[in-house]
């Protein structure tokens, strides 16, 4: 018994080496929806929620509503944001164009949240950002709307899959948004207020 007590502790701590030896999420960059090369470091200190996304799929309405709301509701501080990846690989669900791929997010859902262009998440031309969130979670996508929850060191904390709905993450997503050490926080002017995160306005998952 004691023997199978110190292998689950080898395993379990070899498993969190080999997460902690990979580069983080906010190294790499990507292209924006709109083809500008964006690096993922601006989002360095914050927290991410990444999202495989589709315009076609059955979840498509439920998520985009309840990622939305999301969005509003814990960017008070400017510290979380949804990363939204189109992908076509399940069920040919995102067929479209980057430009209508915006547009019929902004004009169905008014998503303010960063959207990026479309991009393959698993197999041979998965893109190296999308292969990272997988080797840190061992948790490989095979539907539309997998959802990744990234910290502020761009360490993968959670991820869930299609079924988990936005309702039920809430508190995790709060818990690391909650986490970051006190610091200035920017406005929209460029100036940063000095507002600890501890006494930012309370927020709840009942305004989902």
């Amino acid at each position: 018994m004691i023997c199978c007590h110190v292998l689950i502790f080898f395993f379990a701590t070899l498993a969190i080496s080999k997460s902690d030896d990979l580069p983080d999420f906010y190294t790499f960059t990507v292209q924006d929806i709109e083809g500008e090369e964006v690096s993922l470091e601006e989002y360095r200190g914050k927290v991410s929620l990444v999202v495989n996304v589709a315009s076609l799929c059955g979840y498509t309405d439920s998520s985009y509503r309840a990622l939305k709301r999301l969005q509003d509701i814990l960017s008070y501080n400017q510290k979380f944001n949804v990363l939204a990846f189109p992908c076509n690989q399940f069920g040919e669900q995102e067929p479209h164009e980057d430009e209508v791929i915006l547009n019929f997010a902004k004009t169905n859902y008014a998503v303010e949240f960063p959207m990026f262009s479309k991009i393959d998440v698993i197999g041979e031309n998965a893109h190296p950002a999308f292969k990272n969130l997988i080797n840190q979670s061992s948790v490989h996508p095979d539907w539309n709307f997998y959802k990744y929850l990234v910290d502020h060191n761009g360490r993968v904390l959670k991820a869930w899959s299609t079924k988990t709905t936005v309702e039920e993450i809430f508190d995790s997503c709060k818990a690391a948004l909650d986490s970051i050490p006190e610091a200035s926080v920017p406005t929209d002017q460029g100036e940063s207020s000095d507002v600890p995160l501890s006494q930012a306005d309370v927020v709840s998952k009942d305004e989902l």
